[in-house]
């Protein structure tokens, strides 16, 4: 899993490199576009995937009470709470400092910033971070419900149908907004569907249907992970290629943008799980580096764009810079954000990760 976290936490660093640059159209920048998009695609189904083998063994292993949902979310607090809140806070002061308007700041404190709407540009990056935390309660307090409503004979069997009616609400939610919404433009729908609550928890829900098949079919996922892998490859090809070449615009299909283009990217990184899943070893030059960038993931997507490349950006005047003085700030820029955030990882979050396994 340490190697998944760390190319997309390596995705999302790369598209906001694309903001030191003039803008661009050739190649590199749109693979550095779509890397943006895709690291955050990532990080919600590895994210589903992580949590649902939590929550389906709390499930299946005990009687799930509202004490058990609350556990589970003691824990995940612990580890998203405490960071996301400190760098909100920094980021609070750097736009006083730095004159930027703070309308409706509040939102961030409760995850509200774009549970139903576009969110402000204060703090951009939080976006996925509202869809992570609102997985995290709607999950296991569904699961709580069904518990209370019926006894279940199968609770696995129970487990996944929660989740996948879970999924076909999200699903559903994205299909009122096709017709209840003229979304022509990427920019609308990169702001109005891709980046909202209520559009995007399938996608976490689609990593925890894919931890339940691999731990009720271990066989399957096991003997198949060559093959979900390489139809992964070809469903990317399709989707990132094959839109392209037979024009699949979101003008002309908007169907296919609003209602299956998510879910479908979300099922086709799923397909990877299988055979990153079980790659267990890799020599030392290559998976030290990897794991200390996971290790860091949390603190680099926190701290990368909003914190570092702006303060950089605001005191640096860039533009009159050459290619190769761009070359050297962004080298400097990414030896100085992952130096801060080693520094958030090991002074801050990991005492506090610490501290949740005391308790």
């Amino acid at each position: 899993m340490d190697l998944m976290r760390a190319t997309a936490i390596l995705m999302v660093l790369c598209s906001h490199i694309l903001w030191i640059y003039p803008p661009g159209i050739g190649l590199l920048s749109q693979v550095f576009t779509l890397f943006g998009f895709w690291g955050v695609e990532l990080f919600f189904v590895l994210s589903g995937f992580l949590i649902g083998k939590i929550l389906f063994y709390s499930y299946i292993d005990q009687d799930f009470t509202i004490q058990t949902a609350f556990r589970f979310l003691k824990r995940r607090w612990f580890r998203t709470l405490p960071n996301y809140f400190l760098v909100l806070l920094l980021n609070i002061v750097i736009a006083l400092i730095i004159g930027l308007s703070l309308s409706d700041v509040g939102y961030y404190f409760f995850f509200f910033q774009n549970f139903t709407t576009t969110m402000k540009p204060f703090f951009p990056e939080s976006w996925s971070l509202s869809v992570e935390e609102f997985a995290y309660l709607f999950v296991p307090f569904a699961l709580l419900l069904t518990s209370f409503l019926t006894k279940a004979k199968n609770k696995s069997k129970r487990f996944i149908s929660v989740v996948l009616i879970l999924i076909l609400v999200f699903v559903i939610n994205k299909v009122v907004y096709q017709f209840t919404t003229s979304n022509t433009t990427l920019e609308q729908w990169n702001v109005s569907l891709k980046e909202v609550v209520i559009y995007r928890i399938d996608s976490i829900l689609i990593g925890i249907a894919a931890a339940w098949l691999s731990l009720n079919y271990a066989e399957f996922w096991k003997n198949n992970k060559t093959k979900f892998a390489f139809l992964g490859c070809v469903f990317i090809g399709l989707m990132y290629v094959g839109v392209g070449y037979f024009r699949i615009l979101i003008d002309s299909y908007p169907f296919f943008w609003n209602v299956v283009y998510l879910p479908i990217t979300s099922i086709t990184f799923a397909l990877f799980l299988p055979f990153l899943s079980q790659w267990q070893s890799a020599p030392k030059w290559f998976s030290k580096p990897v794991t200390f960038v996971s290790l860091v993931s949390y603190s680099v997507y926190l701290l990368h764009y909003s914190i570092v490349l702006q303060l950089l950006k605001y005191f640096i005047d860039t533009t009159q810079f050459s290619s190769w003085q761009l070359h050297g700030f962004t080298i400097g820029y990414v030896t100085l954000t992952f130096f801060l955030s080693f520094l958030l990882y090991n002074y801050y979050e990991k005492p506090i990760m610490n501290l949740r396994e005391k308790r």
